[in-house]
């Protein structure tokens, strides 16, 4: 029997979140103890790459209400409970450690494509947040495409 308690399980809604989810269910005692989180870049941080644009059309309100639209979904569908169910904007790594942090989580499970060759085994993300928290990291292998 699992002794995490408070598990926060970083997915992306553009990618095979399931299988994330689905193992983030096989380690908890209960639906309850899971805390759903996606952290879509906020355009702050694709400006610079956009020289000579007018900043004031770059807008993230109607991006944002689109993920949280699809994350309310997909918690629906696997009965993670509304109030678990978090979007944050910015870096995802960052977002993903101090939120895990903010909530005492016990275990935080992150899917990674698990690049082969020298490039990197895990994700850059999935590196990023297993080399920077002091929670255990469960990271799930994912495919592309479904």
């Amino acid at each position: 029997m699992s002794n995490y308690k408070k598990i926060l399980v970083a997915i992306d809604i553009n990618a095979d979140y399931e299988s994330v989810i689905q193992k983030a269910l096989t380690v908890s005692q209960s639906v309850d103890d899971l805390n759903l989180v996606y952290v879509p870049l906020s355009s702050v941080y694709i400006q610079p790459y956009l020289y000579g644009a007018d900043y004031s059309e770059i807008d993230d309100s109607d991006r944002m209400a689109r993920a949280q639209k699809k994350l309310d979904d997909i918690a629906h569908k696997f009965a993670i409970k509304k109030n678990n169910v978090y979007l944050k904007a910015g870096d995802p790594a960052d977002e993903i450690q101090n939120f895990a942090n903010e909530i005492h989580a016990d275990l935080i499970v992150i899917g990674t494509h698990g690049r082969s060759g020298i490039k990197l085994l895990l994700g850059s993300t999935a590196n990023a947040v297993l080399h920077g928290v002091k929670q255990d990291v469960l990271a799930v292998r994912v495919h592309d495409g479904k």
